[in-house]
């Protein structure tokens, strides 16, 4: 038996997220036919995230385990060949019998694209949360301070998050402003912020929801000191408003 790992770029726009869904359109459920079609064989591909409803991924990690002999790059080219163009398979390769897309991660990181001033650019629409005030990134750098390390994030959780619990390690956030963004050859005169979280593992709409908090922070409705206080009440109802899905990939898996 052969292990499968495939490397994944999808435009979440149109899906219900990654995992498969009786009733909606999925990431998941999408490779699996198409393996299915390949192979004839019904089985299930394990992924590094469960990426929700509308969010994107520059390198989702999966990996199956298969009874046929297709080489990996056979693999690629017959997926591809059988999924939609906004869902890409761009490196496909053999693996131990012993990896795990999620828990052989050492970390994940998710970023998320603000684009704000009132400058809108109609083509970002699908990949930025467009918002019309202006955001001080300085006190939002200040704020996201108190997130790093180890500590229980219930006051980013969602409501039906499976995880047992809620201590993750957040490594490093960082937040980039340019003045511009390039797009397909063109030059979009548009503010673009870009907050990028690294962490060991992720809660439900963990990222957005620090996205929402920090927003409030950068348009001066909350002090720097807000992400602390609410850290420290392990309660969703404190933190602020979830950022739409947007404006969230996940960017990067390391192993």
């Amino acid at each position: 038996m052969k292990h499968i790992k495939l490397t994944l770029q999808y435009d979440g726009t149109d899906y219900s997220g990654w995992q498969v869904q009786k009733k909606e359109r999925t990431i998941q459920q999408i490779i699996e036919d198409a393996i299915y079609t390949v192979t004839g064989e019904r089985l299930r591909i394990t992924g590094a995230a469960r990426t929700d409803a509308g969010v994107h991924a520059f390198a989702q990690i999966a990996a199956f385990k298969t009874q046929s002999n297709l080489e990996p790059q056979v693999f690629l080219r017959a997926i591809n060949a059988n999924i939609p163009h906004d869902i890409r398979v761009i490196k496909a390769e053999g693996c131990s019998e012993d990896f795990h897309p999620r828990y052989s991660a050492k970390n994940k990181t998710y970023s998320y694209r603000i684009s704000h001033k009132g400058a809108y650019a109609v083509f970002l629409r699908r990949y930025s949360w467009q918002i019309p005030y202006q955001l001080n990134c300085d006190l939002m750098r200040e704020a996201v301070e108190y997130l790093i390390g180890t500590h229980d994030f219930s006051c980013f959780r969602a409501s039906g998050c499976s995880s047992k619990n809620p201590v993750r390690t957040i490594f490093k956030i960082e937040i980039v402003e340019d003045s511009f963004v390039d797009f397909m050859n063109f030059k979009f005169n548009v503010p673009l912020i870009k907050i990028s979280v690294q962490a060991d593992a992720f809660l439900r709409h963990m990222v957005r929801n620090i996205v929402g908090t920090l927003v409030e922070i950068g348009r001066g409705k909350k002090p720097v000191s807000y992400t602390k206080e609410v850290l420290g009440l392990k309660d969703r109802r404190f933190s602020g408003p979830t950022a739409p899905a947007q404006g969230l990939f996940l960017e990067e898996i390391i192993y």
